[in-house]
């Protein structure tokens, strides 16, 4: 299936403002299955320096530095894609790590540290860990189970505020946003010894009829199981990533994998956000 995505971010100031350095990771990640064909990122101002650069995870990041103060700033992207046909079953697995528990090789240790570090404890999360390794045995079906359970766990929620909750907040309202629950798996699977990374990204849902079509920016998680290597697990739906989930910023920290990052002068401001899908022949 050929489609185009176009994402407009505007953002208006009720003042003339100085805006730091911004960085748009809106550029689907090197290991995305759907590649763009063709991509047009566009800011406004047009005073600026632009260029692109790749962060230390490797995902691409448009760097913008403003000349003059702004009323207004917006950033556009349009690109084509073609999503494949996709089996997120369709990989292989190192016999060592077929079966939950196991360990990764010392080297590979040294190589996932930032992705094995655990950043958060409580004990609405502890509990969670020990009741995940009730599903010790084949990893993938413990993956499947895992990632069933958060959605289970968590209601799904639209929230605006900015900022990720704490896996305790999120465990103890029962209610998240989809990085909420991205964050807690994160923060789930470290627990049990398996790296794991927070990824921001595109979902493109897709209807039978060819009406209702949708793209939206989402988040999810990734766990890298040795011979498979970085698999996408989304908490929100309870399921593995499919073709629809198009990775643009994989980090260990989710702040590192906001789409927009920059701050402004203090102001008031108002946010306008456009996603649209098309299909192409």
């Amino acid at each position: 299936m050929h489609i185009t995505i176009h994402h407009r971010t505007a953002y208006r100031y009720d003042k003339p403002v100085f805006l730091t350095t911004h960085l748009f990771r809106l550029r689907p990640s090197g290991h995305s299955p759907a590649q763009p064909e063709a991509f047009t990122l566009t800011v406004t101002p047009s005073n600026i320096h632009f260029h692109w650069q790749q962060d230390v995870f490797g995902n691409f990041a448009a760097r913008v530095d403003f000349m003059a103060p702004t009323s207004e700033m917006s950033v556009d992207v349009t690109f084509s894609t073609r999503l494949p046909d996709f089996n997120p079953f369709n990989f292989f697995t190192d016999e060592y790590a077929l079966t939950y528990p196991f360990g990764y090789p010392e080297t590979l240790c040294k190589d996932l540290f930032s992705c094995l570090e655990v950043n958060e404890y409580g004990p609405r999360l502890a509990a969670l860990v020990e009741k995940a390794r009730t599903y010790q045995g084949p990893t993938i079906n413990m993956m499947v189970n895992i990632t069933a359970m958060i959605k289970r766990e968590v209601a799904y929620t639209i929230r605006l505020d900015p900022g990720i909750q704490t896996s305790e907040q999120t465990l103890a309202k029962a209610l998240g946003s989809c990085r909420d629950s991205a964050w807690l798996l994160v923060q789930l699977l470290r627990h049990l010894g398996l790296a794991s990374r927070f990824v921001s990204g595109y979902l493109v849902q897709l209807s039978d009829s060819g009406g209702g079509d949708t793209v939206d920016l989402h988040a999810w998680t990734e766990v890298f199981l040795p011979g498979t290597g970085w698999l996408g697990l989304d908490p929100t739906s309870g399921l593995f990533a499919g073709n629809g989930h198009i990775p643009l910023a994989c980090t260990p920290r989710p702040e590192d994998a906001a789409p927009v990052q920059g701050t402004t002068d203090p102001c008031e401001s108002t946010l306008v956000y456009q996603s649209s899908v098309t299909r192409r022949s």
